[in-house]
């Protein structure tokens, strides 16, 4: 009989705005197969496409009914690891995203609630990778580019879906890598940031004010 570990979903966003490098998709995909508490890491790209990404998300939250799904996205213009505490249902897109389509005041999910929180432990996951002497913040806002889209569909989903009631999930932002400008932060810095932010949110309930259930 063949066990199958739980695992944890992690993804990052493909390139936009015209960079070839996106970095929470590389330090993603460089935790991708690694253990953590006998948890299994499952790495996957979302298109930075409105609509699209959660397609893609929802079909992998389908398919691995992860215990943690942590959405990843780059934040040009932020110096620390962000750990998202909020997130609201809003698109309104600063650029076009990479089909082109430039959203402004739509809702996510027409009818949901206006906004939901992050059931991760967000100050637990900062304060252990300010430990590991990264650079860490607790942020009140995903912006409300596709970061937003992903993260407000995201706890919509895990709220919504009896499969998934047992799933926790969040958003975290991380800096640009040093050749696309500054601030910036090393490659490694963020992929052992996110790697014992990992192991905290699996060891450790929510510490946010409200679960994302109680948003919606």
């Amino acid at each position: 009989m063949i066990t199958v570990s739980p695992t944890v979903l992690l993804t990052g966003f493909d390139p936009f705005g015209g960079s070839t490098l996106n970095p929470s998709w590389l330090a993603v995909n460089a935790l991708h197969g690694e253990q953590v508490l006998s948890h299994r890491i499952v790495a996957a790209q979302l298109p930075t496409v409105f609509g699209e990404s959660l397609r893609v998300l929802d079909a992998l939250l389908h398919t691995h009914q992860p215990a943690l799904a942590i959405c990843v996205g780059q934040a040009g213009g932020r110096s620390a690891i962000s750990i998202e505490r909020v997130v609201i249902n809003v698109n309104d897109a600063p650029i076009a995203d990479n089909a082109g389509a430039r959203p402004i005041d739509t809702p996510v999910i027409a009818g949901a609630p206006a906004a939901c929180f992050s059931s991760l432990p967000i100050k637990a996951m900062r304060a252990v990778v300010q430990a590991e002497g990264i650079a860490a913040e607790v942020s009140q806002t995903a912006g409300t580019f596709v970061c937003n889209h992903v993260f407000y569909g995201l706890m919509h989903t895990l709220a919504t879906k009896p499969a998934l009631r047992h799933t926790r999930g969040g958003f975290v932002h991380v800096p640009w890598l040093p050749e696309q400008g500054t601030p910036h932060m090393p490659l490694d810095a963020i992929v052992r940031g996110l790697r014992v932010a990992v192991r905290c949110a699996l060891e450790n309930g929510s510490d946010a004010v409200l679960g994302a259930g109680a948003a919606h």
